[in-house]
């Protein structure tokens, strides 16, 4: 159905064994709670042709307060860097699961950073990023601090949007990791709102470039999405966020929206069900600001062979819709790099 494009996967998640009780979220029940590296990753996605990977923040400890004072909070977020260093850098300790020979894998990485606190604390805190990264701040392009799980208007506060316009100014991006399957339709308009605050009187040069994680997680579990009231607030969402200059969405995320029933079912049945949502994406953003990611490994939780259904399901996208070459190009890399700033290598 597909040509063998080159793959940049836009959103993984990496962590070594020696640091999970560092990881917010982890604890001995999760079905995460275990290694996984770029030998995990590999053998996952074996058989498909990756150019690349982009790692995003995987929610380390952190204490914001603390870190604006002294630093003293931000302990876990940078041993997150000196963790995606090594790999970057090819210096892996023993026990890690990646070898110097996988360096060139790591197309970029994205770390967590403390918006909430203001443009002074990030403006510290990305120099502790550039001390700690050494040779491989090249690669980061971007940072994320995860607003699916906080409180409303956290990202409409004043310190959040001057913090945004500080990485425009930078030349750094914004994931946007966002929830409206668990937190209903205020964050969409949150993040509406927020967008239009951070490019508000800014020029086109300096506007930060927003990555919208995972299609906003709309629910996918619904049946009749034309009185839907979630599916019509998503729809119109999509369509306005896609309307702001430097927005690009990823087409990731989908399983744990999903019904265990339908996470079950082959490639195709999962893409007909899902396929209105699809279709709204492609219609908004167009394949030149959509990209394939895979959110490995949260993707794996309820579904045998994730990585490749996932892909499967993006690779019937592209033969419904029709695309060329150059637009599938476009989906499973170019977009990636156009708007990560990655350069060829």
């Amino acid at each position: 159905m597909a040509a063998d494009f080159p793959i940049i996967d836009s959103h993984i998640h990496l962590y070594p064994k020696s640091e999970l009780d560092t990881l917010a979220w982890c604890n001995a029940d999760s079905p995460l709670a275990k290694q996984h590296s770029l030998d995990e990753y590999k053998a996952a996605s074996a058989g498909s042709n990756i150019k690349g990977f982009i790692f995003v923040e995987t929610d380390r400890k952190n204490d914001l307060e603390a870190g604006v004072k002294d630093g003293s909070g931000w302990k876990h977020p940078l041993e997150e860097v000196s963790w995606l260093k090594r790999i970057a850098l090819g210096q892996p300790r023993d026990g890690e699961g990646h070898a110097a020979e996988d360096a060139g894998l790591c197309a970029a990485y994205i770390p967590w950073a403390p918006l909430p606190s203001g443009p002074e604390a990030m403006e510290k805190y990305i120099d502790l990023v550039k001390e700690e990264a050494g040779e491989s701040f090249r690669k980061v392009r971007g940072f994320r601090y995860l607003v699916q799980d906080k409180p409303d208007k956290t990202m409409l506060s004043d310190n959040f949007i001057e913090s945004l316009k500080l990485l425009g100014r930078r030349g750094f991006v914004f994931d946007l990791g966002i929830n409206l399957h668990e937190r209903g339709r205020i964050q969409l308009e949150e993040a509406v709102e927020m967008i239009e605050r951070a490019h508000e009187g800014v020029p086109e040069e300096e506007k930060v470039t927003f990555i919208i994680n995972h299609m906003c997680k709309p629910d996918l579990t619904v049946y009749n999405i034309h009185i839907d009231k979630s599916f019509i607030a998503w729809r119109t969402a999509i369509f306005t966020l896609s309307k702001a200059s430097k927005t690009y969405m990823k087409l990731s995320g989908g399983f744990p929206e999903m019904t265990d029933g339908l996470k079950a079912r082959t490639p195709e049945d999962i893409f007909g069900a899902i396929s209105p949502w699809l279709s709204i994406l492609v219609a908004a953003f167009g394949p030149s600001r959509i990209m394939f990611a895979s959110d490995w490994p949260v993707c794996t939780v309820g579904v045998d062979d994730a990585w490749n259904k996932w892909k499967k399901i993006v690779e019937r996208l592209c033969y419904m819709a029709s695309f060329e070459d150059e637009e599938q190009g476009m989906i499973w890399s170019g977009t990636a790099m156009k708007a990560y700033g990655i350069e060829e290598a």
